[in-house]
């Protein structure tokens, strides 16, 4: 073989090898931005089931009943999971008994949607028990906030999405004292448009992205990590919210998805209520808002406060996995869902 035919056959190995690692970027990247499932929306006549997968339902009886009148008044058919009053101490039964509703609520092709009657603590307990298999098969909503945000996770995980919303025991006896909480729940679950228009705040960063909606509650974003349920972040916008915490343990939590680099690839944050922070004997001596403006002012991407969204009375529904538009200014920020 010449020395010049032996340098050609280097140079097309060469050029075929940068072809062939540039296509597996590019694919690689595409399965990072793909859409995923879109569980079909409700319709009259469908069924939902509420379960617990969670903390105990002591005393809230009228509220699962509240719920199942709520949904039969749009239409829809109701079943409430065998265990869903069970007790286990802390839980509303024993893990299997919470997962025993779970998966079969996940199995059952009459079910378009599992609504969580309440969050509490517990549901990471049953994550490594679930099987997607049948749910793969025949998608369907799930929706809940709090702690069912590492459902949420693992979910869209799944490649599914899903709804952050109101649950049974937020239900108050007046409808119209928490009617948008209500009016975005259906509306989501039916699937008309969800566009928020967000009061302004002095700490927005401002700034134009697009991205899939992931997140939830922080402490739990933040307990996923290391596990197979923590989220991939690049090109998501993240929400969060929290309630009840000291203002170091908030520092603590984003200082710590921080430094596992939990935001290298993010492209906006939305931040919900975060709300009755505990007084510690330390002054934190910055509102919430700059402690998060600190932790995150490495990067460009724009921050967005003031969504009515988690442990309040006004928590608007969020399609979780679902792409949308955030624009952000000081006087305004706005959050339209692709359709």
């Amino acid at each position: 073989m010449s020395k010049n035919t032996l340098i050609i056959m280097l140079c097309c190995t060469l050029f075929f090898f940068g072809e062939s690692r540039v296509s597996a970027q590019e694919n690689a990247a595409f399965k990072t931005e793909k859409t995923l499932i879109r569980p079909p929306y409700l319709k009259a006549g469908d069924t939902v089931a509420i379960v617990a997968p969670s903390g105990i339902l002591k005393n809230r009886n009228r509220e699962v009943e509240q719920a199942k009148t709520l949904l039969n008044s749009w239409g829809l058919k109701v079943v409430v999971g065998k265990n869903v009053f069970s007790k286990d101490n802390h839980f509303a039964g024993t893990d299997d008994e919470r997962c025993e509703d779970f998966q079969k609520a996940l199995d059952n092709p009459s079910i378009k949607a599992i609504w969580s009657a309440r969050g509490g603590y517990g549901t990471v307990r049953i994550l490594d028990k679930l099987d997607y298999t049948k749910f793969k098969e025949r998608p369907k909503w799930i929706i809940g906030y709090s702690d069912i945000t590492a459902l949420h996770n693992q979910v869209h995980n799944e490649g599914s999405e899903s709804i952050h919303a109101l649950m049974g025991v937020s239900l108050t006896e007046d409808l119209e004292e928490i009617k948008e909480s209500v009016s975005t729940f259906k509306a989501a679950i039916f699937g008309e448009s969800l566009t928020y228009t967000l009061n302004g705040s002095q700490y927005n960063r401002e700034g134009v992205s697009s991205g899939q909606l992931v997140g939830g509650n922080l402490t739990i974003l933040h307990t996923m990590l290391g596990s197979n349920t923590s989220l991939k972040m690049d090109g998501k916008i993240l929400f969060i919210e929290e309630i009840g915490e000291y203002a170091y343990h908030i520092d603590r939590m984003l200082q710590s998805l921080k430094r596992a680099g939990y935001f290298d690839g993010c492209k906006g944050v939305i931040v919900g209520d975060i709300t009755k922070i505990r007084k510690n004997t330390t002054p934190w001596g910055k509102p919430i808002q700059q402690l998060i403006l600190d932790t995150l002012e490495d990067y460009d991407f724009p921050i967005a406060f003031n969504m009515p969204a988690g442990h309040e009375d006004d928590n608007r529904a969020l399609i979780l996995g679902r792409r949308i538009d955030l624009k952000v200014s000081k006087a305004k920020s706005t959050v339209i869902f692709e359709k």
